[in-house]
């Protein structure tokens, strides 16, 4: 009987699974546990049911593409191949594709990013800025097609005619779409000021707005110093760029309503304004004709000596005590001298 080396019996065990078909590209049901994922971004688990387990290794170039971060209990579905890691002798899995089960994929990474941008304050109120009141210059982002750009069109000019609209295009979902929108938010802040930013697209899929749920397009509306109103699907549709916005919006006609006034209820309160002050300027005359009138009928009006009667009484009467007092003061200074001629 022929010896043979372990590294042929292992190799050759190798080879068995990696020509078994059904190994090679395989989906497997389980929880996972022991995760850890290295500097490298290769990571490490384990798939486990209530009496087996199987060793799995996920490179970093698929490890990248996952929306959600893999934590210990979750149940996955792991999709990959079953091939033999020759330096242990042992089985694993190298997975490719990590999808979770219950809330689902999307669910579990919008809720841990949504966690982890909380706790840094990145919602917080305190760093909402207000709206411009009269904005000249509006800047966009979004798709260049579509009925965002036409509503948004539409509602501002009807409302405030004197708004410049500036788009930068880019795109609102798939692959590159989150860069692009979060690029485009840097490039008004850095390049193009303007006074106020709409980012936004129409309604979709949660996967179709998945890009405003990026980090990055997270960070780029935090970090903008140009406030932001974001408009994202429709009314039930939430997304973290709606968290991080100064002002959120349930459609991009609402966004224009909110970015530019009306210029037809500036009207109508500036004539309301008008229509008070005619009102209060002509109360504020008769109120002063009433005063006049009142002081005309007054007695001393028919008889203006009377104005001086208080006057010449106060005048005789200081003018008699003047008198008194000298001749009082002649008296005393008589006396004196009498008194000095007599010694």
């Amino acid at each position: 009987m022929a010896v043979h080396s372990v590294s042929d019996v292992t190799r050759y065990i190798k080879s068995m699974f990696d020509g078994e078909g059904i190994l090679s590209e395989i989906l497997i049901r389980g929880e996972l546990s022991n995760f850890k994922c290295y500097p490298s971004g290769h990571c490490y688990f384990t798939l486990k049911d209530a009496s087996a387990s199987i060793k799995c290794v996920m490179f970093q170039g698929y490890a990248h593409s996952l929306r959600f971060i893999p934590e210990n209990g979750m149940q996955i579905i792991a999709g990959g191949s079953i091939s033999v890691y020759e330096r242990d002798g042992a089985y694993q899995l190298y997975v490719n594709t990590m999808t979770a089960e219950g809330a689902g994929e999307l669910a579990i990474a919008f809720k841990q990013l949504q966690e982890k941008l909380y706790a840094e304050g990145l919602f917080d109120e305190q760093f909402k800025k207000p709206l411009p009141r009269f904005p000249q210059r509006i800047g966009i982002v979004t798709s260049k097609a579509g009925a965002v750009l036409r509503d948004i069109h539409h509602v501002s000019k009807r409302r405030w005619p004197w708004g410049q609209l500036i788009l930068c295009p880019v795109l609102v979902q798939g692959v590159g779409a989150a860069e692009q929108i979060a690029a485009a938010i840097r490039f008004f802040n850095e390049k193009y000021p303007v006074d106020v930013l709409i980012v936004g697209r129409g309604g979709g899929s949660a996967e179709d707005l998945w890009a405003f749920n990026e980090e990055v397009v997270v960070r780029a509306i935090f970090d903008s110093h140009i406030p932001v109103i974001s408009a994202v699907g429709h009314e039930t549709d939430v997304t973290l760029a709606d968290f991080v916005s100064d002002r959120r919006a349930a459609t991009p006609s609402q966004a224009a309503e909110f970015a530019v006034p009306d210029a037809a209820e500036l009207s109508q309160y500036a004539a309301g304004l008008l229509a008070r002050l005619h009102a209060g300027r002509k109360r504020q005359v008769e109120q002063r004709f009433s005063r006049l009138k009142a002081l005309t009928e007054r007695p001393w009006r028919r008889n203006p000596t009377l104005l001086l009667a208080a006057a010449v009484q106060r005048s005789d009467r200081a003018t008699e005590r003047l008198h008194r007092a000298a001749k009082d003061a002649r008296t005393d200074a008589r006396h004196r001298l009498e008194l000095l001629l007599k010694r």
